[in-house]
């Protein structure tokens, strides 16, 4: 089942458009980031009051379009696609996610951005017949082919036999993993494990797919941990990390952990008590973490320095992806 066109209101048109006279996919000079993230530090008292300092990684602004980890990850596929076909390549991206994906219509956006056609296998597909969300209205204005597929078709999108359905939909296509998370991925997020070298004890990140804690932990310094908050329940977050890094590195690196208990009921849930903890964040320091990923780890920051869970004296790094 397909939409190519929102059913709901429709997201304003872009004003950024592909560079003029691009091949598709041959240029990426509409993704150029700001590199490092900038690294601001925030005076909260609950920490405060327990002799921790509070750093925000604010990779939400390496780019507007692709905020953070989605950068990181994406480039990287986009970068060995361009060297792979430098005059140009016809194929579109064909990747995975839910109805709140970010990964969706970051995906979409670049592809935009770029040139690229895009497809969306998503999550669901009873919802093809509904109005689209805000998220999966921006993704289909951003020119993504929305594919809903069955709960139970969509559990085999790591199956070689699904893709070659899927191309025999669509044709040959580029294919992104869920939440963009591959080997190629992995390796681009270490750099944001180096971009702290130096600056904290303790990095902590928000977790869909795993692929940032992933290169997070392999690129961080020795002495310096790595905090994953899932936002998924299920408990199989660990064993996806440690696979990735294998495919990336070999074998697990960088010392790292997960903190579970702070999803909320699953992705994309909310609770009066998460609201209330974000606009009190906003309030506080003037930013306003967004719902599916960010207020969820910054509520696990400020619930595991109540718990003692980072030395007195120390850093932590929050990263802000999006």
């Amino acid at each position: 089942m397909y939409a190519s066109e929102p059913t709901g209101p429709a997201a304003p048109p872009p004003d950024d458009q592909p560079p003029a006279g691009a091949p598709p996919g041959g240029r990426l000079d509409a993704l150029r980031p700001r590199l490092p993230s900038p690294l601001e530090e925030v005076a909260d008292d609950r920490l405060a009051a327990r002799g921790i300092r509070l750093l925000l990684k604010r990779d939400d602004l390496i780019h507007p379009a692709l905020p953070g980890n989605k950068w990181r990850k994406l480039m990287p596929n986009l970068q060995a696609r361009a060297a792979g076909s430098p005059g140009g390549d016809d194929r579109p991206l064909l990747t995975f996610g839910g109805a709140y994906s970010n990964h969706l219509r970051a995906t979409a956006a670049a592809g935009r951005l770029l040139g690229i056609r895009t497809v969306g296998v998503v999550r669901g597909a009873e919802l093809a017949d509904r109005p689209l969300n805000h998220s999966l209205a921006r993704a289909a204005a951003d020119g993504m082919r929305l594919h809903f597929v069955s709960r139970a078709a969509y559990r085999r999108r790591a199956d070689p036999a699904f893709h070659a359905e899927l191309r025999a939909d669509f044709g040959d296509f580029q294919l992104i993993p869920e939440g963009g998370s591959n080997a190629a991925a992995v390796r681009g997020c270490a750099a944001l494990g180096r971009e702290l070298a130096g600056a904290a004890q303790t990095a902590v990140i928000a977790c869909g797919t795993g692929g940032t804690l992933a290169g997070l932990a392999a690129g961080l310094p020795a002495g310096t941990r790595a905090i994953g908050v899932p936002v998924l329940k299920g408990g199989f977050l660990g064993a996806d990390v440690e696979r990735l890094q294998t495919a990336a590195f070999g074998g697990r690196r960088g010392d790292w952990r997960l903190a579970d208990g702070f999803h909320f009921g699953g992705f994309a849930r909310r609770s009066p008590e998460l609201d209330a903890f974000a606009a009190d964040f906003a309030a506080r320091h003037g930013l306003a973490p967004e719902p599916v990923y960010v207020a969820k780890m910054l509520y696990a920051v400020v619930a595991l320095a109540a718990g003692g869970a980072f030395p007195r004296g120390s850093a932590v790094a929050a990263v802000v992806t999006g």
